[in-house]
């Protein structure tokens, strides 16, 4: 797979359109900061009401309407919850944003799943850093980057790749590298992970690893320490080492015990229900659930908050926690 640099990028295609983050969130800040620092025009959009309002005000950005923004600019991101993008571009920005404008997205949902449906003129193109915002700016402040995804789904000027790169460039991703994907293979694959391996799975081993310990009479700090804290040991490793790499860091006693246990737990059921998670990715299932959830209020969700609020674990970490020195 080719990767691309800031060598393969044209900055001024960027530099030359102003742009309107959609949303201040994690991501909508990180990029909204490092757009501007690359030298583009930026403007932010929020409800009157959103809590994140003075902050990308006191950041120093004309905070507006969504379809104020989309007026004044040629690209807009969209970066708003997933499930509130649909509305967002049927109530503001369709109506607004001028011919031959740039729609730009960090993930893929709302175009793969048709939920969003964009006038033929616009340029349709995806940039994903692969990473929280927090990290996308620290690395971009200490001169470097994440890696991003692009991937373009409508070229209406016949230079909607050259934008994403342009774009992914001026968020620092340049600096590490950028991956040509499709809007299907990001968001299928990323939906994936975060049920199979990620956010799904590994909480789950946390919790029911610590829960086996405390149950056998282990303490429950000692079962914090094994179970939750050496995750991050572990994915340090992993990231920097690769697995197999992990493994030559490790003592023989801890690579013996990972030869014992590992394909225990993580047998031919839980390959079986990986594919079956894929095929619910891929069906739309997930994605419906989702916006039924969103439309009642989140009582899935707000459910599953309380729940991981009110584990055991969680009380043990706030302690925990509050004995590591400053940094």
């Amino acid at each position: 797979m080719r990767v691309y640099f800031e060598a393969d990028s044209d900055s001024a295609l960027l530099l030359e359109k102003p742009v309107a983050i959609i949303g201040y969130g994690n991501q909508g800040r990180a990029q909204a900061l490092n757009l501007r620092d690359s030298g583009a025009s930026v403007v932010v959009a929020l409800p009157a009401d959103s809590k994140s309002r003075p902050r990308a005000l006191e950041d120093g950005f004309d905070v507006m309407t969504s379809s104020e923004a989309a007026a004044r600019s040629a690209v807009v991101v969209m970066l708003a919850a997933d499930e509130d993008q649909a509305r967002i571009y049927g109530e503001d920005i369709a109506p607004h944003l001028a011919e031959g404008g740039v729609l730009l997205f960090a993930h893929g949902l709302n175009i793969h799943f048709n939920l969003i449906l964009p006038r033929p003129d616009l340029d349709v193109v995806l940039v994903a850093p692969k990473g929280p915002g927090t990290a996308l700016r620290t690395q971009y402040e200490k001169g470097g980057g994440l890696i991003a995804l692009f991937a373009v789904a409508q070229d209406a000027s016949g230079q909607a790749e050259a934008l994403a790169l342009s774009y992914g460039a001026a968020l620092g991703s340049g600096r590490a590298g950028m991956l040509k994907t499709s809007f299907a293979e990001e968001c299928e694959a990323d939906l994936f992970n975060e049920q199979a391996v990620l956010w799904g799975t590994i909480p789950e081993l946390i919790h029911a690893g610590y829960e086996t310990l405390v149950e056998a009479g282990f303490s429950p700090e000692i079962a914090y320490f094994e179970c939750l804290t050496e995750v991050k040991l572990i994915a340090d490793l992993i990231y920097e080492r690769g697995i197999a790499g992990m493994r030559e860091a490790i003592s023989n006693t801890a690579e013996f015990a990972a030869l014992k246990g590992g394909s225990r737990i993580i047998g031919q059921d839980t390959r079986t229900e990986m594919r079956r998670i894929l095929r619910e990715v891929r069906s739309g299932s997930l994605v419906r659930e989702l916006m039924d959830d969103a439309k009642s209020g989140y009582p899935r969700l707000k459910a599953s908050r309380a729940k991981a609020a009110a584990h055991p674990i969680e009380q043990v970490g706030r302690g925990l926690r509050a004995l590591k020195p400053d940094d």
